[in-house]
């Protein structure tokens, strides 16, 4: 059987996570880069799906495509880090220090690779007679920025939770790779998640650090100011909670170091001690 039990997928969660923040920069750096391309791409294929289908709900089904991709090469993930890395130090495999560490370059390495494939998006289809998914990445990108900054503080609680929202899912979804030993279950459990998250609008900080940019190349009515503001900063704080207490703690809490739920009997039938 190719099904992994959810308490040695707890234990594995703890050992991906040493095994992270033991990476060098450089690998950090390199793995979080191409995560943050991988998943730009995602965005624009999941737009050209939905453009191109008229159903949004096609292109929240295709976007998974991206998060497959990272986690079957082994990259960087941070919005994954958030539930794995916290576990791995309360068990003290890492310290808080190793931690912030890991965190701060991949969203630096991030960054870099969204701001590189919307660099090269936009080169690539300002001048597109369809301009489509164009309009759509302005109309999202300030839907994520000043659609927020109408509300005040109202907006900056929406987005805080649609981020805490997001990253249960998101988070729940580099898990779910764990649950199985194979390549066509590992796809499959992840594949749900991140289809669940992404079809309802919630707000992931890697996604952003391309949609946002690229909006403001293809000429959205947004400040840098207001990105960081009201997007990216509220948003990489709700992952963080997501991630950490509705994903990685709670799993942790109810199947770290919990025995086999089977009978007696049936141990003992199977020769299990």
């Amino acid at each position: 059987m190719s099904f992994v039990k959810p308490e040695q997928v707890v234990e594995n969660m703890i050992n991906a996570g040493k095994v992270k923040v033991n990476l060098s920069v450089k690998d950090l750096l390199i793995r979080s880069a191409l995560s943050g391309l991988f998943l730009s791409y995602s965005v624009t294929f999941a737009m050209t799906a939905t453009q191109q289908t008229g159903a949004g709900i096609i292109g929240a089904l295709l976007f998974p495509a991206g998060f497959v991709l990272i986690i079957l090469l082994g990259l960087e993930l941070l919005t994954g880090n958030f539930a794995l890395i916290p576990l791995t130090v309360i068990e003290k495999k890492a310290t808080f220090q190793q931690m912030l560490s890991n965190w701060s370059w991949v969203f630096i390495g991030h960054l870099l690779g969204c701001l590189f494939y919307a660099s090269l998006y936009y080169v690539s289809f300002h001048h597109a007679a369809d301009q489509s998914v164009i309009e759509q990445i302005i109309k999202t990108a300030e839907a994520k920025t000043n659609g927020y900054a109408a509300l005040g503080a109202s907006g900056l609680a929406i987005v805080f939770t649609k981020a805490v929202l997001c990253n249960c899912m998101v988070a729940l979804g580099a898990v779910m790779a764990m649950t199985s030993s194979s390549v066509g279950g590992k796809i499959v459990a992840m594949w749900l998640p991140i289809f669940i998250f992404f079809a309802q609008g919630f707000e992931h900080a890697v996604v952003n650090m391309f949609v946002i940019p690229a909006g403001i190349l293809f000429g959205a009515n947004i400040s840098l100011a207001d990105w960081w503001l009201w997007n990216q900063i509220p948003v990489t704080l709700g992952n963080i909670v997501g991630g950490f207490l509705f994903t990685g703690m709670a799993l942790y809490t109810t199947h770290r170091n919990k025995k086999s739920s089977l009978s007696p009997v049936l141990l003992a039938k199977s020769g299990t001690k």
